[in-house]
């Protein structure tokens, strides 16, 4: 027999009648804000709506004021000029040439993807996925930045495993090329790990679509998968607390996805914007049917009224809240006017897709919900959907962030000679996160669907958008952690400098940018500095490139409960950043290493002393202190010019210019070369002296150093003095260091390298044994790196934990 529901008569009549709401995560005074709204106490399905709209995932309660500050006060007509949709919808749009425009977004789902990595992560891509159908694109790719715990810790690899799988599983089910992304380790993760995700995807202008409810008498329907009781709660319960003892203190289920029934909703979607059958189409994600509703009613500037009963359930012992907070995976919610109704059907038979009318617009300004006749909602969709609380929550300096800075690298031992470099070099590269990624990278489909064009470990996704004229799109995303804790305002601005960095090196011009930002328990003052801090970094950035950002995410209570104010209360702070760009002609993106032998290797970009939170105080010493890199954007806009001007002029055989490009980050050079030359397995022959000489630096500082602002290319040498031109045009330093070929990575320097002279030729193809043995204390002579070898060890190392 059905329960009586709680009603809005029942809800007037009882108003002292104690409700849930701290357990659906509500503060007190949030409550009586509620209480305030209505005029009585909320019903249990009223209740149920605000819980999971003012949460902190839904909401963005703690991170608005600031992020109206920032992103919104700080662009500037000139960076909307290619702007078609900025934040606010499901995804940003902006324009790319040629009549087509892309629309694209990062978002988290961290918390649920520690619950149960697998779910987790794979309804995390399905989620973006959706976001991007509704805006009326096809989806063309996707990509992940993810971060885990310590690899050594017992259950690190339970999460990565089911992270990894999740990722790709449901990415490569959907027919979506994974094209980029990151996978970083640090302990502070451990309880927290970061599942962020991007989708990318394209239409014609005219084809742009709104989620908006509009129209007096138009329809509301419901189609995609059946209602169930997975993910309820998932919003205000897994991604708005901070989890105590290692999971959450309320543990709603993980939502469950089904990637084919995604793909078909694509294909439907698709058809339905083509039919013009749709006024507009909201997905069902975070908080259901209670984010859907809300949200195209308010965007619409109308009223909506539902039937709940008319939803679709897999599960008929649900509860009216419990439908309403049900975040069941592949439903999308349509606005259809009643003249398309049946055309609306007919495309819904024809892909098997279950669909339900539940609701009308209305005029009225309400959003009315009724179950079995009896009115259970009666609310304000903006006081639900966009009209919640707004938090100024204090925030200050961390008491240890000075002598976290005090302590910086210059203190640590640095290597006096070639065999304490060559030692230090194999164990940075022999760590997990300097390592080859490949273990993870091959679990997904970098080329499905044939537009792919550069994919990892290049250093930016290119997908081709038009078949004809070969126009495409160019994505990079970058985070660094490390920095971040040092410096967020820096450290933010680190992320948004390297992925505008490698969209350059791909040959594209930076458009647009989405973020994702990763931070801990807006509570603790400290955490809040660090977001707080970052945001205007990652403002004042984009400001000085001129590029908007037009969307993005913000996950917070990543702290595992842990005592607020301390130096590990929560993670790393990290505000992934993905910068999108356009490129004429995808054939003429370079690939990040060296295909052929005889290429000239050029360093482009001066070098600096700046070892704090680099690859090598982290990997060798364990270190982490002192302040970031310094970001020059001036630098960076230099930089791009040159590596677009390479890409994109022909040399004698015409060829682009440039034959390879890779950007120098994480690792310093000696990374960039060994990523280099492992990418095809060709070595290469190296002179750091004249750069050593230049820079006033030491041959480690050449090799280590995470100077931003600079990029290895290699060229043929019929290009010597156009490449040189480039880089005086723009004031770039170039120093041409070497050629590559051959079967080893060696390196000359000035010092403790040693001069090239004394290398003695026949051990290059001498056995390991004897290239080894060249460099013992106080021997002259280049570091010798066999890239076979290295190519096998950095490949090893993450199956070695996973």
């Amino acid at each position: 027999m059905r329960e009586h529901p709680d009603t809005i008569a029942d809800a007037a009549a009882t108003p002292d009648k104690e409700m849930p709401w701290q357990e659906l995560g509500l503060k007190a005074d949030e409550y009586e804000s509620i209480v305030k709204l209505l005029g009585r106490r909320p019903t249990n399905a009223e209740l149920a709506m605000y819980s999971v709209m003012w949460s902190e995932h839904c909401s963005y309660k703690s991170s608005k004021k600031h992020l109206s500050e920032q992103f919104g006060k700080k662009t500037t007509p000139e960076m909307k000029k290619h702007l078609m949709v900025g934040i606010g919808q499901n995804a940003g749009v902006v324009d790319i040439g040629d009549g087509w425009a892309a629309t694209f977004k990062v978002e988290s789902h961290n918390h649920p993807s520690f619950v149960e990595p697998y779910q987790g992560a794979a309804t995390g891509v399905g989620g973006i996925v959706r976001d991007i159908i509704s805006m009326g694109a096809r989806p063309i790719a996707v990509m992940d930045q993810l971060r885990f715990g310590d690899p050594k810790h017992p259950d690190t690899a339970r999460v990565v495993h089911g992270v990894v799988a999740g990722v790709g599983g449901y990415g490569n089910c959907l027919g979506l090329p994974n094209i980029g992304g990151e996978t970083d380790f640090d302990p502070s993760y451990q309880g927290n790990p970061l599942v962020n995700a991007l989708c990318v995807g394209v239409m014609r202008h005219e084809n742009i679509h709104l989620a908006n409810a509009e129209g007096v008498g138009n329809q509301v329907v419901l189609f995609g998968a059946r209602t169930g009781g997975d993910g309820i709660g998932g919003a205000s319960i897994l991604a708005s607390e901070s989890f105590e003892d290692g999971m959450p203190t309320k543990r709603p289920s993980v939502q469950v996805g089904d990637p084919f029934m995604e793909k078909v909703l694509i294909e439907a979607c698709l058809e339905l914007f083509d039919a013009g059958v749709v006024e507009g189409i909201q997905d069902l994600g975070a908080a259901g049917i209670s984010c859907a509703t809300s949200e195209l009613a308010s965007n619409g500037n109308s009223g909506m009224h539902v039937d709940l009963e008319k939803v679709l359930l897999r599960d008929e012992t649900l509860t009216a809240g419990e439908i309403l907070m049900s975040e069941s995976q592949e439903r999308m919610m349509a606005v259809v006017t009643p003249e398309n109704l049946e055309r609306f059907m007919e495309i819904m038979r024809k892909w098997d897709i279950e669909a339900a009318v539940i609701g009308t617009v209305t005029g009225d300004g309400r959003l009315t919900i009724d179950h079995y006749g009896e009115r259970i909602v009666d609310v304000d969709p903006k006081t639900v959907a966009h009209d919640g609380p707004v938090y100024d929550r204090p925030y200050a300096r961390p008491l240890w962030l000075d002598e976290l800075q005090i302590h910086d690298s210059s203190k640590l031992a640095r290597p006096s000679n070639r065999k304490e470099i060559k030692e230090q070099v194999v164990a940075m590269l022999n760590s997990p996160n300097q390592a080859a990624k490949n273990w993870v990278t091959d679990q997904y489909d970098r080329y499905v669907r044939g537009n792919t064009a550069s994919a990892q470990p290049d250093d930016a996704g290119v997908v081709r958008v038009d078949e004809t004229t070969n126009l495409g799109i160019s994505i990079a995303t970058d985070a660094n952690g490390w920095y971040c804790k040092l410096d967020p305002y820096v450290g933010a601005q680190q992320a948004l400098a390297e992925a505008y960095r490698n969209v350059c090196i791909s040959g594209a011009e930076p458009r647009a940018v989405t973020d994702c930002l990763n931070f801990g328990n807006p509570e603790d003052p400290d955490a809040m500095w660090q977001l707080v801090t970052a945001m205007t970094g990652l403002a004042d950035g984009c400001q000085t490139l001129g590029i908007p950002v037009t969307g993005g995410n913000v996950s917070l209570y990543n702290s595992s409960g842990k005592e607020k104010g301390l130096i590990d209360s929560s993670i790393n702070p990290t505000p992934v950043v993905g910068v999108l760009g356009v490129i004429a002609d995808v054939r003429r993106t370079r690939p990040a290493g060296w295909f052929s032998e005889g290429l000239a290797i050029y360093v482009l970009g001066s070098t600096q002393d700046e070892l704090d939170g680099s690859a090598w105080a982290r990997e060798v010493h364990g270190h982490l202190g002192g302040h970031p890199p310094v970001v020059d954007f001036a630098k960076e806009v230099a930089l791009g010019n040159v590596l677009r001007a390479l890409i994109n002029q022909d040399g004698p055989d015409g060829e682009p210019l440039i034959s390879a490009a890779h950007d120098i980050s994480d690792g310093g050079l000696v990374q960039a070369l060994v990523e280099a030359c492992t990418r095809a397995g060709i070595g290469a022959s190296v002179d750091i002296s004249a750069l050593v000489r230049d820079n006033e630096i030491s041959d480690f500082v050449a090799l280590f150093s995470e100077t931003q602002g600079r990029a290895i290319v290699a060229a043929p040498e019929g290009a010597h003095q156009a490449v040189l031109a480039a880089c005086e045009a723009e004031g770039v330093s170039c120093y041409r260091i070497g050629v590559a070929g051959g079967t080893l990575l060696t390196i000359a320097g000035a010092d403790s390298l040693g001069d090239a002279a004394n290398f003695d030729p026949e051990l290059l193809g001498a056995p390991e044994a004897t290239v080894a043995s060249f460099g013992e204390p106080g021997e002259v002579g280049p570091l010798v790196l066999r890239v076979s070898e290295l190519q096998a060890e950095m490949a090893a190392v993450l199956p070695k934990y996973f």
